[in-house]
């Protein structure tokens, strides 16, 4: 089933001569109507083999409609959006069915008739989230919906409704995310320059793919992949045997655990037809890391035990919902999953988790506001181990609470950062699973030799590769709107040595110096153009170079360095060695990516996505 949904500021229909030969009986006409959702819906051929489809149509309908606050729902047959369609007689079943969930659940809902040619005249709003397109497929089921209940918890563990909580004034974030989470209430009209910072290093859509669907610019694949080494460097930190794999990105749903898992983690698939089968386009690495788990023998003595990979992850995003950088439907998750012993190893593991995430936000001097997901029985059970955490984070955290044996977890945690514009953005999180060992088969021999199911922590220390990048820029844009130059940090500046020789004489010393540097694995390049100084120092600018060595007569003559620094606007004279221990220091604990360019900047084509801002 395919759903376009449009938030109309008026709509209205009338029916005009039949298009089929036995359409529906005809109650009306015709009909107007204002501030609406109207929900152009085809049924596909195999609709009908899931007996939930309507419910989960109406989910997804009813989750447009809570957002952008329309009165009510038409259900307009419309048969353009697929060409897979239904016969009659059970597309009319289906449409009735939604029909009848909407209106049990509360909803003010009108039907168009099927079968017949109908003339419309629709005025849309125009905002992000008035047209929104949903595919509902069977067998795999959306987003469940049921009650959650929110608290505040402060820092002598005391919970709030967030109706009642009375210090928000302290803590400016998470009123930012309680407004966002709960009351649906996001800050308006205030431009992100992120964006204009991302494709500016050359992070951009691509547009011959699927909306949401990024391409890497030579900048750009340097700053991923600097981050995406970073990520293996983090994990292995912790302290535990961490092994790195890599796996396929698509698992047949006709596969028990792959679709259980699927199920529960609901809307925002991705599937693929491949003959008789059909697949889903993996959205972590939870699939390939535990298909692999199950086939380990593994012993108590083994465990805690990581494993760790990259993933190639896709998620069908909405489209008014995408944003560069952030919202994606295709991204690379560094995923972690670390098998314990049982519930106590994994609590007291993941303490040390959430001390690394905050560690490496506050490496680039970002602080987290968390959303503490926890099941009921998790919070009646835990709640001195909910404390330490929310004392370890040093503010109060946003709880809510879920129904127990609704999901695989029994705590989820999302750690926030509140961006330039003010709103919350999740970075970085981590859950614990006690399910999709039993679901998977992963199983570990005790000390008595008997076989017992691990409990397994999900975790992404540092966010996905793309959000982690966005949170870079964000703090760049802080930067600016305090006045200051913004810049990367020097291991991930895609340039980290710009050498400018002031003339062409000065260029064989120019090309000893990039010799030395990226001989130790730094980015470092020669701008040998034939350009005044003034404009070879405005394109280093352009380009955010971190250090720039300034080559003349009198460093040629005295065997020197003029460096000038992105970072702080300082300008010192180094020897060679001097230098290239200043960046040994500042990269100790980074990797080292390579150029992603020519290193002599006339060997490179004007490359449309470097424009000065």
């Amino acid at each position: 089933m395919r759903i376009l949904a449009i938030h109309a500021e008026r709509f209205s229909y009338r029916v005009r001569e039949p298009a089929i030969e036995k359409p529906e009986d005809i109650t009306s006409r015709d009909g107007v109507w204002s501030n609406v959702l109207v929900a152009f819906t085809t049924v596909e051929r195999n609709d009908n083999q899931d007996q939930d489809i309507a419910v989960k149509a109406s989910g997804e309908i009813m989750d447009i409609l809570s957002k952008v606050k329309a009165d009510g729902v038409i259900i307009y047959p419309y048969a353009h959006l697929s060409q897979d369609l239904a016969p009659p007689e059970i597309a009319i079943t289906v449409l009735r069915e939604i029909e009848r969930v909407l209106r049990e659940n509360g909803v003010k809902v009108w039907r168009a008739p099927f079968g017949w040619y109908k003339e419309f005249e629709l005025k849309c709003y125009g905002h992000p989230l008035s047209e929104l397109s949903r595919r509902i497929t069977p067998g795999v089921r959306v987003k469940k919906t049921f009650e959650k209940i929110y608290y505040i918890m402060d820092l002598d563990g005391k919970l709030y409704s967030p109706e009642d909580y009375k210090e928000y004034d302290k803590y400016p974030d998470l009123r930012a995310l309680v407004e966002k989470e709960i009351f649906k209430k996001e800050g308006e009209g205030v431009r992100s320059r992120v964006s204009d910072y991302l494709r500016k290093f050359g992070f951009e859509w691509e547009g011959y793919s699927d909306p949401g669907h990024m391409r890497y610019s030579p900048h750009a694949t340097a700053i991923l992949e600097s981050v995406t080494n970073y990520s293996w460097t983090v994990v292995k930190s912790l302290g535990i045997p961490v092994f790195r794999v890599k796996g396929t990105n698509m698992f047949d749903l006709s596969v028990k655990a792959v679709k259980e898992h699927a199920d529960l983690f609901g809307d925002r698939l991705y599937e693929v037809d491949s003959e008789e089968s059909r697949l889903v386009m993996r959205y972590a690495a939870c699939h390939q890391q535990f298909a692999m788990l199950k086939d380990w023998i593994l012993s108590y003595k083994d465990l805690p035990l990581g494993m760790f990979e990259v993933a190639d992850s896709y998620r069908y995003e909405q489209r008014g919902e995408l944003l560069l950088g952030f919202r994606l439907r295709r991204f690379h998750m560094p995923d972690m999953h670390i098998l314990c012993k049982d519930l106590e190893e994994a609590m007291e593991l993941t303490l040390r988790i959430r001390d690394k995430i905050f560690e490496e936000a506050g490496k680039i001097g970002r602080d987290y506001v968390a959303i503490i997901n926890v099941t009921k029985g998790f919070l009646e059970s835990s709640r001195d181990y909910l404390l330490e955490l929310i004392r370890r984070d040093g503010k109060p955290a946003l709880i809510v609470v879920y129904p127990d044996n609704i999901y695989y977890w029994v705590i989820n945690i999302e750690y926030n950062i509140v961006d330039v514009t003010g709103r919350p953005r999740e970075i970085a999180t981590f859950q614990i699973d006690i399910g999709n060992a039993e679901r998977f088969g992963i199983s570990y021999a005790d000390q008595k030799g008997v076989q017992k199911k691990p409990v397994i922590i999900h975790t992404a220390i540092i966010g996905s590769v793309e959000r982690y990048i966005y949170m870079l820029f964000d703090t760049a844009a802080k930067m600016e709107e305090e006045g200051r130059t913004p810049y990367l940090p020097f291991w991930v500046s895609p340039i980290q040595v710009r050498i400018v020789p002031v003339k062409q004489e000065h260029i064989g010393f120019a090309e000893e110096i990039f010799k030395a540097v990226s001989e130790r694995g730094f980015r470092v390049d020669i701008d040998d153009r034939d350009e005044s100084l003034a404009r070879k120092l405005r394109d280093a600018g352009i380009e955010w170079a971190y250090f720039v060595v300034i080559i003349g007569d009198r460093e040629v003559k005295t065997k020197t360095l003029s460096v000038r620094e992105r970072a702080t606007g300082d300008q010192r004279v180094y020897s060679l060695e001097e230098f290239i221990e200043l960046l040994e220091k500042l990269s100790k604990g980074y990797p080292k990516v390579e150029l992603t360019m020519p290193h002599l900047v006339s060997k490179r084509p004007s490359l449309p996505y470097l424009r000065e801002l």
